[in-house]
Order: structure tokens, then C-alpha cells, then sequence
């Protein structure tokens, strides 16, 4: 049987009454962020990537990670510092490390549950250094995450056992929105079905009717090119060529065969890729390597968006990329708390050295040497985005909204089961897990970045991308937006720029290069006719030209519904 953790506790105030340890506000705790407060939220995000050779954790993720993590730390200051919202009410966080793997993540959140399957769990603490005093546990009403799918999923299959509200700032898969399984997760950015309609509408503005599909293994690619190819099927319009899919643990092999059987359907020149950051780096790479740099005609989903990482040092043959993100602006209040950030005033947050580290090129000390070897001393006087480049990464805004969405929730609950109380009443102590879920999903205001904040029955954000195109104009890169998708696209074919393939130069020549095509068939020459070939990915046949097939009996067509009589130029039928 299960030692008593309360009867230890006891034990070890009785053994040494005199002693007493302090834990600052924000110390680490199991490898954690943790803030003091009356009411307190998790939080999970991949502030490392996957590890290997059996290593959970791997390298750190900047951006996805830390900028991340601190802008839950931001939006909590902010909240607590508004007089008007939450009132005499202070919450909280502990934040902890995913590792960019699900079941990590999965043993990790079990401190977010501990103290309601152990209720007798308790520690000692000490207050201003008086006596020891037992504390029970923080209780987690609510969390902020994951940023994967793969780990939303996985956390959210717990959390829900626990009634325990979950709200997601970047993980997109349509499964979440099956509010039968999922019931206790809602998101601040739009299912990937949107994203999909948005995809199949782009690729019929440019008139590509014949597609290739490319999926990261796992919840987030698999569903997202699942959504895509329902969203064609129900249009219509356009057939997929084949459905490529990345390896969970994919070799650099891997790679070279996946770009040698997309080159099967090679017609299909336009590939829809939902994967990883990395998969779509290696992707490309693997492209280039095959010389097919301006043969592939990318359309990214926001995994890909505007980040620079993908296409570093394979700049020519991610040119012409379409690729997608929700509609999000830059904070300028979070750059400005982000930037100065120092080692001195940003110990609440442990991983917070690594950064610095990783960030100046710096060692802080021997022993870090080898987790990144680099070779001169850290001063202390490094700021970051002077002598380091730095920006904003993308799904701060929607961190910031995630922890306001609790925020404004608890505030509504607070006035309706508390009205007159200052501060906690008996009600919200502990918070009805239940209770709290009705009060997320009926907020509505403004979020950090001006776009309004809202959920629906299934716990989805609305809908609301911006569409950007890679593009290389003189010499100089640059995402360029070229529309906006909102239930509609609202796409500016006129701004677009693609690879030009009879010059050196990309894209620079005085008449730009028109949309590369992406179709099953050209044109049908005088004397040629069309194969009838199954797509196995719709309901209907697709025209397959075949140049060496000529009609050797005049009046005899066939056509990909049927079969027809030719026009008089023995071209097409009607």
C-alpha cells in the first residue's frame, strides 16, 4: 500500500522543527514554471524539441518555445496587474516542457491531476521564514495548450476524466472539434477543415485540377489531408494524383524516396503539404537535391506560414510557395517585455539560461558547454534583438487570447457565483471544472491583437486566414500577402510571382512567368485522344493524356465520363 505523502510530510516537521525551506515566486518545481496565485493554470508548450537515442527532450525551440512560454507569463502579468479584471484575485501558473512528444507530454500532465487523485498529498512550506506549515497543492482549474495535435489530443484524453477546461493556442486537427470526445477542449485558432476549404479554393483560383498530397504522420498531417481531400470530393473539381506520407521517424532517405514518387504523377506539379516545420525543411532540401528546384508548386498549411526556418539556404526551390496562416498581427506590447528580458530579471523562468545561451552564442558556465558548445563566456550584458536577431513568432497573439479567454471566463463566473464577494467565495473554491467550460465558451471580446475572440458549440475558433507567397524578387526574399480567405478567397493573382525557368534570374525578367499549370492532361493535339484513368481519391474519372495514343479511327473519342463523338478538329469532346 501507498506510504501517506501527508503522514511524511508530518514526519519531516516533527524530525527537524526548526528547519524551513523557501521557495521564491516562479522557482522551478519538477522541472517547471511555477507563479503563485489564488487560482492557478497550466501550461504546455514545446519549449524543447523531440529527443533521440532515447533522450525525451531534444534541442531548444526558440521561438515555438520560449516566445511561447513568455507570452503566457506576459498575458498573466497583464491580468493581474488590471485592476478591473479578476478584482483581488491573482492567478497563477504552472507551465511545463512537452518535448514535442505526446507521451511526454502525457506523464507531465500528471501533475496537473495529482492533487485530485491523491488528495491527502501535501508539502511543507515556510512563509516569510516562520514556522513550517503543510500546504496542499496547487489545483489546476484549467490549462493553456498544447501547441501539437498529436499532444492535444493526448493531454485532452486525461484532462476531460478530470473535467478540466483545456484551451489550445496552435493545435488545429478537425478530430478536436468532435466535441463527443474532446468535450473539455476548446481553441483560439481555426480547425484545419476551414484551412482545407481555403486550399482546395486556391488551388481552383489558379486553375490546378490535379494535386498531390504531403502529411507529417500523425494527428495534425494525416487529418489535415484527410479534410483536404473530403473538401475536394465535395467540390468537385479536382482529383488527387496520390497521398504521400511522412514518416514519424523519417530517415533522410526517406526524403529522397518521397520527392521520387511524387515525380510518379509529375503532371501533378502542385503538392498541399500539411507537416512539421522540420518535415517541410527536409522536404525541400530533398527537392533541391533531386534538381526539381521550380518544378514543385507548394501550397503550405500554417505550420509552414511565413516562418523563415523551412526554406533557410533552400530559398529557389521553395520559391512560388502558397501558404497559409490564421489571421494574426504582430504585439507590439509583448515585443517590448520580450526584449527586455535579462538574466537578472527573468528568473521565474527556468529554461530562461538555456535561451540565453542558445541565443548569444554564449556559455554561462563549463557544464554548458556540453549542451551547446559554444566557446566564449556569457557577459550579462547581451540584449536580446540588439546583436541578435529577433521576431515576434506567430501564434504569440493567440497564447496571449488562450489565457484571456480563462481569464474573462473565471471573471464572468466570479460575478454570477460570487456577487458582492472580494476576492474567492466558497463557490469557486474549489472552481467547478464543468462550470468554468459553459463560461469559455460563451466569451466574446477583443483579443490582444484587435480580432474578435469567440467559440463555438464545438469549442472552434472562427475561420480567418491570410494567404502568403514565398517570393524572390531582385535577389531578396520575402513572404508576401496576396489575400485573405474568411469563409471566402479573396485571392490577387495579379501580386503573384513564380519561378522563371528560362532565366537565371528568378522571377526578375520585365514579363513575369505565368502560373505554372497543375493538370491531369494538356489540350488533346489533332490525332490524340484521352485515356480514362480512376483517381482513387474521388468519386469521378480524370482525363490522363497520353502522347504516344493516336486515334487510328476518325469519330471514336473517349472521354473521362464516357464515351463521346469528337469535335470536327478531333481535339476534345463536347
Amino acid at each position: 500500500m501507498a506510504v501517506n505523502s501527508l503522514w511524511i510530510s508530518s514526519t519531516l516537521v516533527l524530525l527537524f522543527p526548526g528547519s524551513c525551506w523557501s521557495k521564491p515566486k516562479g522557482s522551478a518545481h519538477m522541472n517547471s514554471v511555477r507563479i503563485d496565485g489564488d487560482l492557478i493554470l497550466g501550461g504546455l508548450f514545446p519549449v524543447h524539441g523531440r529527443g533521440s537515442d532515447g533522450r525525451a527532450c531534444g534541442e531548444l525551440k526558440k521561438e515555438k518555445g520560449i516566445h511561447r512560454l513568455e507570452a503566457m507569463l506576459f498575458a498573466l502579468d497583464r491580468i493581474n496587474s488590471d485592476p478591473e479584471l479578476l478584482p483581488n484575485i491573482t492567478l497563477g501558473a504552472r507551465i511545463l516542457d512537452t518535448c514535442s512528444r505526446d507521451t511526454h507530454a502525457l506523464e507531465q500532465s500528471l501533475s496537473f491531476v495529482q492533487p485530485l487523485i491523491d488528495k491527502d498529498r501535501a508539502e511543507v512550506r515556510c512563509l516569510s521564514g516562520g514556522n513550517p506549515i503543510i500546504a496542499q497543492p496547487e489545483r489546476v482549474i484549467g490549462v493553456i495548450g498544447a501547441s501539437s495535435s498529436s499532444v492535444s489530443i493526448m493531454v485532452a484524453n486525461i484532462l476531460r476524466l478530470f473535467k478540466i477546461p483545456q484551451v489550445s493556442y496552435a493545435s488545429t486537427a478537425p478530430e478536436l472539434s468532435d466535441n463527443s470526445r474532446y468535450d473539455f477542449f476548446s481553441r483560439v485558432v481555426p480547425s484545419d477543415t476551414y484551412q482545407a476549404q481555403a486550399m482546395v479554393d486556391i488551388a481552383k483560383a489558379l486553375k490546378w485540377s490535379y494535386v498531390s498530397t504531403l502529411a507529417s504522420e500523425g494527428s495534425y498531417g494525416e487529418s489535415g489531408v484527410e479534410a483536404f481531400i473530403q473538401k475536394s470530393r465535395e467540390d468537385g473539381s479536382l482529383c488527387v494524383a496520390q497521398s504521400v506520407k511522412i514518416p514519424r521517424e523519417a530517415k533522410p532517405g526517406d526524403f529522397d524516396k518521397i520527392i521520387r514518387r511524387l515525380l510518379e504523377t509529375s503532371n501533378a506539379r502542385a503538392v498541399i503539404i500539411f507537416a512539421s516545420e522540420d518535415d517541410i525543411r527536409r522536404v525541400l532540401a530533398a527537392a533541391k537535391k533531386a534538381n526539381q528546384t521550380g518544378h514543385f508548386m507548394w501550397i503550405g498549411s500554417d505550420s509552414w506560414g511565413s516562418k523563415i526556418s523551412p526554406v533557410h539556404q533552400q530559398e529557389e526551390v521553395a520559391e512560388g510557395a502558397v501558404t497559409i496562416l490564421p489571421k494574426r498581427a504582430t504585439v507590439k506590447g509583448f515585443d517590448r517585455y520580450f526584449t527586455s528580458r535579462t538574466l537578472d530579471n527573468n528568473r521565474r523562468n527556468v529554461w530562461f539560461a538555456e535561451f540565453w545561451e542558445d541565443n548569444f552564442h554564449c556559455r554561462l558556465s563549463r557544464n554548458s558547454l556540453r549542451r551547446g558548445g559554444h566557446g566564449k563566456k556569457c557577459t550579462n550584458q547581451e540584449r536580446i534583438g540588439v546583436g541578435s536577431a529577433y521576431e515576434q513568432e506567430g501564434k504569440v497573439q493567440f497564447v496571449i487570447d488562450a489565457v484571456y479567454s480563462m481569464a474573462y471566463a473565471l471573471h464572468t463566473m466570479h460575478k454570477t457565483v460570487c456577487p458582492g464577494s472580494v476576492g474567492l467565495c466558497s463557490r469557486m473554491d474549489p472552481v467547478d471544472g464543468v462550470e468554468l467550460l459553459k463560461y469559455i465558451r460563451s466569451v466574446n471580446f477583443t483579443g490582444i491583437a484587435g480580432t474578435p475572440v469567440t467559440f463555438n458549440e464545438n469549442g472552434d475558433a472562427p475561420g480567418r486566414y491570410e494567404i502568403y507567397q514565398y517570393q524572390i524578387n531582385n535577389g531578396s526574399t520575402e513572404y508576401r500577402i496576396i489575400g485573405q480567405w474568411a469563409d471566402h478567397l479573396h485571392l490577387k493573382i495579379d501580386h503573384m510571382h513564380w519561378p522563371d525557368l528560362s532565366s537565371s534570374s528568378s522571377s526578375s525578367s520585365s514579363q513575369l512567368p505565368k502560373v505554372p499549370p497543375s493538370v491531369c492532361s494538356q489540350p488533346c493535339r489533332p490525332g490524340e485522344r484521352k485515356k480514362v484513368v480512376k483517381d482513387a481519391y474521388t468519386d469521378h474519372n480524370i482525363d490522363y493524356f497520353s502522347e504516344s495514343e493516336r486515334l487510328s479511327v476518325p469519330g471514336n473519342a473517349i472521354y473521362a465520363q464516357g464515351v463521346c463523338h469528337p469535335f470536327s478538329s478531333r481535339t476534345k469532346c463536347p
